[in-house]
């Protein structure tokens, strides 16, 4: 029984090592490890990255030339000169590191923002919005606390939530 039990376990451990891994990617890459963070609206989170890892995803982005980079509303916000030359203004994730232009479209509409944050637990979802970049949403976590959402406008993850 053990003999045939030790591939299993082995298997397991391997794939969950494998998942637990998070890799920063930016905003060109289309798999995204993504890892939510419960931030103050002020202030980065533990377990956040640096002011020059963010500056290092803007310019990994296809970015030059960061203006103003500050951490505002859970999430690092900035301006920054694109191949274009025009100024583009810019949120990046906190933890993920993946750069969202004020100006790009979603592939996700509300409804299906909506539905990806009920999936994931959050109940009460109001105030659904697309702005700079990112979906920001009001809910209540499974646990009955009140939270702002900052939502990936590619694939509904949440990028950031703060408590109200």
């Amino acid at each position: 029984m053990i003999k045939r039990m030790l591939p299993l376990l082995i298997g397991l451990s391997v794939c969950a090592a494998v998942a637990a891994q998070v890799v920063p990617t930016t905003s060109t890459s289309t798999a995204r490890a993504v890892q939510t963070t419960t931030t103050s609206t002020t202030q980065a989170p533990a377990g956040a990255l640096s002011e020059d890892a963010i500056k290092t995803a803007i310019a990994n982005a296809g970015y030059k030339e960061v203006k103003g980079l500050k951490f505002k509303n859970g999430v690092w916000r900035s301006k920054a000169r694109g191949g274009n030359h025009k100024w583009v203004k810019l949120a990046v994730g906190p933890v993920n590191g993946v750069v969202y232009p004020a100006d790009a479209p979603s592939r996700l509409n509300k409804n299906e923002v909506n539905a990806k944050l009920a999936a994931a637990g959050y109940q009460n979802i109001k105030g659904v919005e697309f702005d700079r970049g990112l979906w920001s949403a009001e809910a209540k976590t499974p646990y009955g606390t009140d939270v702002d959402l900052l939502v990936d406008p590619n694939n509904g993850a949440v990028v950031a939530k703060s408590h109200d």
